[in-house]
Protein backbone atom coordinates (compact mmCIF):
# COMPACT_ATOMS: atom_id res chain seq x y z
CA UNK A 1 0.00 0.00 0.00
CA UNK A 2 1.10 3.57 -0.66
CA UNK A 3 0.58 6.01 2.19
CA UNK A 4 -0.03 9.71 1.70
CA UNK A 5 2.48 11.58 3.89
CA UNK A 6 0.79 13.74 6.54
CA UNK A 7 1.82 17.37 6.72
CA UNK A 8 2.28 19.00 10.13
CA UNK A 9 1.04 22.25 8.60
CA UNK A 10 -2.38 20.83 7.76
CA UNK A 11 -5.36 22.32 9.54
CA UNK A 12 -7.81 20.00 11.35
CA UNK A 13 -10.37 19.92 8.53
CA UNK A 14 -7.69 18.70 6.12
CA UNK A 15 -6.39 16.13 8.61
CA UNK A 16 -9.91 14.76 9.03
CA UNK A 17 -10.07 14.03 5.30
CA UNK A 18 -6.48 13.21 4.38
CA UNK A 19 -4.45 12.00 7.37
CA UNK A 20 -3.46 8.34 7.43
CA UNK A 21 -4.74 7.70 3.88
CA UNK A 22 -3.21 4.49 2.50
CA UNK A 23 -4.09 3.35 -1.02
CA UNK A 24 -3.74 -0.17 -2.37
CA UNK A 25 -2.29 -1.05 -5.77
CA UNK A 26 -5.70 -0.20 -7.25
CA UNK A 27 -5.34 3.52 -6.35
CA UNK A 28 -8.89 3.80 -5.03
CA UNK A 29 -10.26 7.25 -4.14
CA UNK A 30 -12.21 6.13 -1.09
CA UNK A 31 -10.43 4.30 1.69
CA UNK A 32 -10.31 0.57 1.03
CA UNK A 33 -12.37 -1.72 3.23
CA UNK A 34 -10.32 -4.80 4.14
CA UNK A 35 -12.92 -7.32 5.25
CA UNK A 36 -10.54 -10.09 6.21
CA UNK A 37 -9.95 -12.01 9.40
CA UNK A 38 -6.44 -13.14 8.51
CA UNK A 39 -3.54 -12.75 6.10
CA UNK A 40 -1.36 -15.10 4.06
CA UNK A 41 2.43 -15.35 3.96
CA UNK A 42 4.63 -16.01 0.95
CA UNK A 43 6.59 -18.66 2.85
CA UNK A 44 6.66 -20.54 6.12
CA UNK A 45 9.80 -18.61 7.03
CA UNK A 46 8.00 -15.27 6.50
CA UNK A 47 5.27 -16.45 8.86
CA UNK A 48 7.84 -17.50 11.46
CA UNK A 49 9.74 -14.21 11.10
CA UNK A 50 6.51 -12.22 11.46
CA UNK A 51 5.53 -13.98 14.66
CA UNK A 52 9.07 -13.55 15.96
CA UNK A 53 8.82 -9.82 15.34
CA UNK A 54 11.56 -9.76 12.71
CA UNK A 55 9.25 -9.00 9.77
CA UNK A 56 6.46 -6.40 9.59
CA UNK A 57 3.37 -8.12 8.22
CA UNK A 58 -0.28 -8.18 9.24
CA UNK A 59 -1.02 -11.34 11.21
CA UNK A 60 -4.69 -11.35 12.19
CA UNK A 61 -7.36 -8.66 12.26
CA UNK A 62 -7.69 -8.93 16.02
CA UNK A 63 -4.11 -7.59 15.97
CA UNK A 64 -4.01 -5.21 13.01
CA UNK A 65 -6.05 -4.36 9.94
CA UNK A 66 -5.21 -1.80 7.23
CA UNK A 67 -8.62 -0.07 7.44
CA UNK A 68 -8.49 0.11 11.23
CA UNK A 69 -4.94 1.42 11.01
CA UNK A 70 -6.06 4.27 8.72
CA UNK A 71 -8.74 5.27 11.24
CA UNK A 72 -6.25 5.20 14.11
CA UNK A 73 -3.67 7.28 12.26
CA UNK A 74 -6.23 9.82 11.07
CA UNK A 75 -7.75 10.34 14.51
CA UNK A 76 -4.30 10.58 16.10
CA UNK A 77 -3.34 13.28 13.61
CA UNK A 78 -6.56 15.18 14.25
CA UNK A 79 -6.15 14.94 18.03
CA UNK A 80 -2.45 15.77 18.03
CA UNK A 81 -1.57 12.47 19.76
CA UNK A 82 1.46 10.26 19.23
CA UNK A 83 -0.68 7.16 18.78
CA UNK A 84 -4.22 5.79 18.82
CA UNK A 85 -5.72 2.38 19.58
CA UNK A 86 -9.20 1.74 18.19
CA UNK A 87 -11.65 -0.34 20.23
CA UNK A 88 -14.97 -2.07 19.67
CA UNK A 89 -16.93 0.54 21.67
CA UNK A 90 -16.52 3.61 23.82
CA UNK A 91 -16.85 1.57 27.02
CA UNK A 92 -14.13 -0.79 25.78
CA UNK A 93 -11.94 2.29 25.36
CA UNK A 94 -12.69 3.48 28.90
CA UNK A 95 -12.03 0.06 30.41
CA UNK A 96 -8.77 -0.49 28.53
CA UNK A 97 -7.51 3.02 29.26
CA UNK A 98 -7.67 2.17 32.97
CA UNK A 99 -6.81 -1.54 32.80
CA UNK A 100 -3.52 -0.73 31.09
CA UNK A 101 -2.49 1.25 34.18
CA UNK A 102 -4.09 -0.35 37.24
CA UNK A 103 -3.18 -3.27 39.45
CA UNK A 104 -4.07 -4.44 42.92
CA UNK A 105 -3.42 -1.73 45.51
CA UNK A 106 -3.58 1.20 43.08
CA UNK A 107 -5.77 4.26 43.49
CA UNK A 108 -8.08 6.06 41.06
CA UNK A 109 -9.58 9.51 41.49
CA UNK A 110 -12.53 10.23 39.19
CA UNK A 111 -15.30 12.71 38.65
CA UNK A 112 -18.64 11.72 40.15
CA UNK A 113 -20.37 13.34 37.15
CA UNK A 114 -19.92 10.93 34.24
CA UNK A 115 -21.89 8.50 32.09
CA UNK A 116 -23.53 5.91 34.34
CA UNK A 117 -21.64 2.91 32.90
CA UNK A 118 -18.31 4.66 33.52
CA UNK A 119 -19.27 5.30 37.15
CA UNK A 120 -20.08 1.59 37.41
CA UNK A 121 -16.68 0.54 36.02
CA UNK A 122 -14.78 2.90 38.32
CA UNK A 123 -16.86 2.57 41.47
CA UNK A 124 -18.05 -1.04 41.30
CA UNK A 125 -15.84 -3.08 38.98
CA UNK A 126 -12.23 -2.07 39.64
CA UNK A 127 -12.60 -2.27 43.44
CA UNK A 128 -13.13 -6.04 42.91
CA UNK A 129 -9.50 -6.09 41.76
CA UNK A 130 -8.31 -4.29 44.87
CA UNK A 131 -8.26 -0.81 43.33
CA UNK A 132 -9.24 2.07 45.59
CA UNK A 133 -11.58 4.58 43.96
CA UNK A 134 -12.43 8.12 45.03
CA UNK A 135 -15.20 10.16 43.38
CA UNK A 136 -15.09 13.96 43.59
CA UNK A 137 -17.17 16.95 42.53
CA UNK A 138 -15.70 17.80 39.10
CA UNK A 139 -16.16 21.54 39.59
CA UNK A 140 -14.43 21.77 43.00
CA UNK A 141 -10.68 22.31 42.72
CA UNK A 142 -10.29 21.99 46.49
CA UNK A 143 -11.90 18.56 46.35
CA UNK A 144 -9.49 17.52 43.58
CA UNK A 145 -6.55 18.85 45.59
CA UNK A 146 -7.60 16.91 48.69
CA UNK A 147 -8.18 13.69 46.75
CA UNK A 148 -4.83 14.05 44.99
CA UNK A 149 -2.84 14.84 48.11
CA UNK A 150 -1.74 11.17 48.23
CA UNK A 151 -0.15 9.01 45.49
CA UNK A 152 -2.62 8.09 42.75
CA UNK A 153 -2.25 5.99 39.61
CA UNK A 154 -5.05 7.37 37.39
CA UNK A 155 -7.41 10.32 37.15
CA UNK A 156 -10.52 10.08 34.98
CA UNK A 157 -13.15 12.64 34.08
CA UNK A 158 -15.45 13.95 31.36
CA UNK A 159 -15.38 17.63 30.47
CA UNK A 160 -18.11 18.65 29.78
CA UNK A 161 -19.82 15.86 31.71
CA UNK A 162 -22.81 13.70 30.89
CA UNK A 163 -25.56 14.87 31.27
CA UNK A 164 -25.25 18.27 33.02
CA UNK A 165 -22.14 19.57 31.23
CA UNK A 166 -20.03 20.10 34.36
CA UNK A 167 -16.57 21.34 33.43
CA UNK A 168 -13.25 20.22 34.89
CA UNK A 169 -10.33 22.65 34.81
CA UNK A 170 -8.09 20.34 32.79
CA UNK A 171 -4.92 22.38 33.26
CA UNK A 172 -5.27 22.72 37.05
CA UNK A 173 -6.43 19.16 37.72
CA UNK A 174 -3.71 17.73 35.47
CA UNK A 175 -1.06 19.61 37.43
CA UNK A 176 -2.44 18.22 40.71
CA UNK A 177 -2.65 14.73 39.24
CA UNK A 178 0.88 14.74 37.88
CA UNK A 179 2.20 15.84 41.27
CA UNK A 180 0.48 12.76 42.71
CA UNK A 181 2.03 10.53 40.04
CA UNK A 182 -1.22 9.99 38.14
CA UNK A 183 -1.99 9.58 34.45
CA UNK A 184 -4.83 11.91 33.42
CA UNK A 185 -7.53 10.38 31.19
CA UNK A 186 -10.14 12.69 29.67
CA UNK A 187 -13.33 11.47 28.03
CA UNK A 188 -13.75 14.14 25.36
CA UNK A 189 -16.97 12.83 23.80
CA UNK A 190 -19.14 15.89 24.48
CA UNK A 191 -16.58 18.48 23.34
CA UNK A 192 -15.26 16.38 20.40
CA UNK A 193 -11.90 17.10 18.72
CA UNK A 194 -13.61 20.06 17.07
CA UNK A 195 -14.09 22.09 20.26
CA UNK A 196 -11.46 20.81 22.72
CA UNK A 197 -7.90 19.45 22.72
CA UNK A 198 -7.27 18.01 26.20
CA UNK A 199 -3.73 16.88 25.37
CA UNK A 200 -2.80 20.51 24.76
CA UNK A 201 -4.26 21.47 28.15
CA UNK A 202 -2.22 19.02 30.21
CA UNK A 203 -4.04 15.68 29.92
CA UNK A 204 -2.11 12.50 29.10
CA UNK A 205 -4.84 10.41 27.47
CA UNK A 206 -8.01 11.17 25.50
CA UNK A 207 -10.81 8.63 25.15
CA UNK A 208 -13.71 8.65 22.68
CA UNK A 209 -16.87 6.76 22.06
CA UNK A 210 -16.60 6.98 18.28
CA UNK A 211 -20.19 5.75 18.21
CA UNK A 212 -21.22 9.31 18.96
CA UNK A 213 -20.14 12.29 16.82
CA UNK A 214 -17.38 10.52 14.88
CA UNK A 215 -19.90 8.21 13.27
CA UNK A 216 -22.66 10.71 13.90
CA UNK A 217 -25.36 8.87 12.04
CA UNK A 218 -26.31 6.05 14.38
CA UNK A 219 -24.73 3.24 12.36
CA UNK A 220 -21.86 1.55 14.20
CA UNK A 221 -20.12 1.17 17.54
CA UNK A 222 -16.50 2.11 18.10
CA UNK A 223 -14.06 3.70 20.48
CA UNK A 224 -10.53 5.06 20.67
CA UNK A 225 -7.76 5.69 23.17
CA UNK A 226 -5.13 8.30 22.29
CA UNK A 227 -1.89 9.28 23.99
CA UNK A 228 1.85 8.58 24.12
CA UNK A 229 3.14 5.74 21.95
CA UNK A 230 4.40 3.67 24.90
CA UNK A 231 1.05 3.93 26.70
CA UNK A 232 -0.97 3.10 23.59
CA UNK A 233 1.29 0.07 23.06
CA UNK A 234 0.00 -1.24 26.41
CA UNK A 235 -3.58 -0.73 25.19
CA UNK A 236 -2.77 -2.64 22.00
CA UNK A 237 -1.46 -5.57 24.08
CA UNK A 238 -4.78 -5.67 25.94
CA UNK A 239 -6.78 -5.53 22.73
CA UNK A 240 -4.79 -8.34 21.10
CA UNK A 241 -5.19 -10.65 24.08
CA UNK A 242 -8.67 -9.74 25.33
CA UNK A 243 -10.28 -9.11 21.95
CA UNK A 244 -12.29 -5.83 22.07
CA UNK A 245 -10.84 -4.66 18.75
CA UNK A 246 -12.63 -2.51 16.20
CA UNK A 247 -13.98 -4.31 13.13
CA UNK A 248 -12.75 -3.26 9.70
CA UNK A 249 -16.25 -2.35 8.55
CA UNK A 250 -16.88 -0.12 11.55
CA UNK A 251 -13.47 1.50 11.08
CA UNK A 252 -14.37 2.28 7.47
CA UNK A 253 -17.66 3.88 8.51
CA UNK A 254 -15.85 5.93 11.15
CA UNK A 255 -13.23 7.04 8.63
CA UNK A 256 -15.99 8.42 6.45
CA UNK A 257 -17.51 10.03 9.54
CA UNK A 258 -14.28 11.87 10.29
CA UNK A 259 -14.44 13.49 6.85
CA UNK A 260 -17.57 15.42 7.79
CA UNK A 261 -17.05 15.67 11.56
CA UNK A 262 -16.14 19.37 11.59
CA UNK A 263 -19.04 20.38 9.36
CA UNK A 264 -21.61 18.33 11.26
CA UNK A 265 -20.52 19.25 14.79
CA UNK A 266 -20.35 22.98 14.08
CA UNK A 267 -23.83 22.99 12.54
CA UNK A 268 -25.20 20.89 15.40
CA UNK A 269 -23.65 23.29 17.92
CA UNK A 270 -25.31 26.26 16.18
CA UNK A 271 -28.64 24.45 16.47
CA UNK A 272 -27.94 23.52 20.09
CA UNK A 273 -27.31 27.14 21.03
CA UNK A 274 -30.57 28.20 19.36
CA UNK A 275 -32.42 25.47 21.26
CA UNK A 276 -30.74 26.45 24.54
CA UNK A 277 -31.59 30.13 24.17
CA UNK A 278 -35.23 29.29 23.47
CA UNK A 279 -35.47 26.93 26.44
CA UNK A 280 -33.78 29.41 28.77
CA UNK A 281 -36.41 32.01 27.92
CA UNK A 282 -39.37 29.68 28.42
CA UNK A 283 -41.30 30.11 31.71
CA UNK A 284 -41.99 26.36 32.06
CA UNK A 285 -38.29 25.45 32.07
CA UNK A 286 -36.72 25.87 35.51
CA UNK A 287 -33.07 25.56 34.43
CA UNK A 288 -31.30 25.42 31.08
CA UNK A 289 -27.68 24.28 30.88
CA UNK A 290 -25.44 25.01 27.89
CA UNK A 291 -21.82 26.28 27.91
CA UNK A 292 -22.29 29.44 25.82
CA UNK A 293 -25.16 30.80 27.90
CA UNK A 294 -24.28 33.65 30.27
CA UNK A 295 -26.17 31.72 32.95
CA UNK A 296 -23.85 28.72 32.64
CA UNK A 297 -22.25 28.40 36.09
CA UNK A 298 -18.76 27.79 34.67
CA UNK A 299 -18.94 30.20 31.76
CA UNK A 300 -15.41 31.54 32.29
CA UNK A 301 -13.89 28.05 32.28
CA UNK A 302 -15.97 27.03 29.27
CA UNK A 303 -14.70 30.05 27.35
CA UNK A 304 -11.14 29.10 28.31
CA UNK A 305 -11.31 25.40 27.37
CA UNK A 306 -13.89 25.17 24.59
CA UNK A 307 -14.04 26.77 21.17
CA UNK A 308 -17.75 25.96 20.87
CA UNK A 309 -20.68 24.97 23.04
CA UNK A 310 -21.14 21.44 21.72
CA UNK A 311 -24.24 19.53 20.72
CA UNK A 312 -25.83 18.70 24.09
CA UNK A 313 -28.33 20.80 26.04
CA UNK A 314 -29.80 19.87 29.44
CA UNK A 315 -32.83 21.24 31.25
CA UNK A 316 -34.56 20.71 34.58
CA UNK A 317 -38.33 20.72 34.91
CA UNK A 318 -39.96 21.38 38.29
CA UNK A 319 -42.60 18.67 37.80
CA UNK A 320 -40.18 15.76 38.11
CA UNK A 321 -40.38 12.51 36.17
CA UNK A 322 -44.09 12.79 35.35
CA UNK A 323 -43.67 16.19 33.72
CA UNK A 324 -40.45 15.15 31.98
CA UNK A 325 -42.15 12.09 30.49
CA UNK A 326 -45.20 14.06 29.32
CA UNK A 327 -42.93 16.63 27.71
CA UNK A 328 -40.76 14.03 25.96
CA UNK A 329 -43.77 12.04 24.73
CA UNK A 330 -45.22 15.22 23.21
CA UNK A 331 -42.15 15.89 21.07
CA UNK A 332 -42.60 15.10 17.38
CA UNK A 333 -39.13 15.67 15.87
CA UNK A 334 -36.86 14.74 18.77
CA UNK A 335 -36.58 10.96 19.04
CA UNK A 336 -36.44 9.37 22.49
CA UNK A 337 -33.06 7.62 22.60
CA UNK A 338 -30.17 7.28 25.03
CA UNK A 339 -27.62 7.87 22.27
CA UNK A 340 -26.10 11.27 21.41
CA UNK A 341 -24.03 12.97 18.75
CA UNK A 342 -26.37 11.83 15.98
CA UNK A 343 -27.53 13.74 12.90
CA UNK A 344 -31.05 13.26 14.25
CA UNK A 345 -32.04 15.22 17.36
CA UNK A 346 -32.53 12.96 20.36
CA UNK A 347 -33.90 13.34 23.88
CA UNK A 348 -33.47 11.19 26.98
CA UNK A 349 -34.38 11.07 30.67
CA UNK A 350 -31.05 10.32 32.40
CA UNK A 351 -32.53 9.28 35.77
CA UNK A 352 -34.34 6.31 34.24
CA UNK A 353 -31.89 5.44 31.44
CA UNK A 354 -28.21 6.40 31.20
CA UNK A 355 -27.78 7.09 34.93
CA UNK A 356 -30.32 4.69 36.41
CA UNK A 357 -27.71 2.25 37.72
CA UNK A 358 -25.86 4.79 39.88
CA UNK A 359 -28.93 5.06 42.14
CA UNK A 360 -30.67 8.02 43.78
CA UNK A 361 -27.67 9.01 45.89
CA UNK A 362 -25.29 8.92 42.93
CA UNK A 363 -27.69 10.97 40.82
CA UNK A 364 -28.19 13.50 43.59
CA UNK A 365 -24.42 13.88 43.97
CA UNK A 366 -24.16 14.57 40.23
CA UNK A 367 -27.08 17.04 40.31
CA UNK A 368 -29.39 14.84 38.24
CA UNK A 369 -33.02 15.32 39.24
CA UNK A 370 -36.11 13.38 38.18
CA UNK A 371 -36.97 16.41 36.06
CA UNK A 372 -33.64 16.45 34.20
CA UNK A 373 -33.94 16.05 30.43
CA UNK A 374 -30.95 15.80 28.06
CA UNK A 375 -31.09 16.81 24.40
CA UNK A 376 -28.63 15.79 21.71
CA UNK A 377 -29.25 18.38 19.00
CA UNK A 378 -28.89 17.25 15.41
CA UNK A 379 -28.80 18.65 11.90
CA UNK A 380 -32.46 19.55 11.38
CA UNK A 381 -33.44 23.18 10.84
CA UNK A 382 -33.22 24.96 14.20
CA UNK A 383 -36.55 26.67 13.55
CA UNK A 384 -38.29 23.30 13.35
CA UNK A 385 -36.60 22.09 16.53
CA UNK A 386 -37.66 25.20 18.44
CA UNK A 387 -41.22 24.87 17.15
CA UNK A 388 -41.30 21.24 18.30
CA UNK A 389 -40.10 22.19 21.77
CA UNK A 390 -42.61 25.02 21.94
CA UNK A 391 -45.62 22.84 21.11
CA UNK A 392 -44.50 20.15 23.59
CA UNK A 393 -44.02 22.68 26.40
CA UNK A 394 -47.42 24.16 25.63
CA UNK A 395 -49.02 20.84 26.57
CA UNK A 396 -47.61 20.87 30.09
Amino acid sequence: MSTTPDSPSWHPATQAVRAGLARSEFDETSEALFLTSGYVFSSAQDAADTFAGDLVHDVYSRYTNPTVRMFEERLASLEGAEACAATSSGMAAIFCSLAALLENGDRVVASRSMFGAIIYVVNEFFPRWGVETVLVDPTDLDAWAEALSVPTKAVLFESPSNPLLAMVDIEEVSALAHAAGATVIVDNVFATPVFSKPLQQGADVVVYSATKHIDGQGRVLGGAVLGRSDYVAEIVTLLRNLGPTLSAFNAWVLLKGLETLDLRVRRMAENAEAVARFLESHPKVATTIYPTLDSFPQKELADKQLTGGGTVVAIKLEGGQDEAFRFMDALEIFDISNNLGDAKSLVTHPATTTHRRIGPEGRAAAGITDGTVRFSVGLEDARDLVADLEQALARL
